[in-house]
């Protein structure tokens, strides 16, 4: 039988584990500020890009297709997780799981065909959009 003091004596380990990671973390930045160099030259202020030298201002309007690549790449990576996941238990879900999952990729398949008729996933300019009867950038559809 668990005794009322059975339960703070199974925190302790935990407590000892946050106390030592704690201070781990201070015994290193303390260590890092003692031994680590200090010199203050012209060139350690500046901005390094893979040995290049840094010309204009860094604060550059990116066109808006990075942040939807980006976005697509998260939302479709995330549900790659799921379905991983999925797979792994796919012993006990059985076939209403296999039919779920069947869904679920149908939705995938189904936002992935939209975003691509939307032109979403294009790279290329306006022109070819409207050779093909899309819409002009800015003016939306229909």
């Amino acid at each position: 039988m668990n005794s009322p003091g059975a339960s703070d004596t199974a925190l302790w380990p935990l407590l000892v584990y946050t106390v030592a990671v704690f201070a781990l973390i201070l015994l290193m930045l303390v260590l890092s500020h003692l031994l680590g160099q200090r010199h203050r030259e012209r060139a350690t202020g500046e901005p390094y890009e893979s040995g290049i030298v840094a010309t204009g201002s860094a604060r550059l309007r990116f066109d808006i297709k990075f942040y939807l690549v980006a976005m697509f790449f998260v939302i479709f990576d995330l549900e790659a997780v799921f379905i991983y996941a999925w797979a792994v238990s796919l012993r006990e879900t059985g076939w209403a799981g296999y039919f779920e999952m069947l869904f679920f990729i149908g939705v995938l398949l189904a936002a992935l065909v939209y975003l691509w008729r939307l032109g979403a996933l294009e790279w290329g300019t306006a022109r070819r959009r409207l050779r093909r009867g899309g819409y002009r950038a800015g003016q939306g559809p229909g």
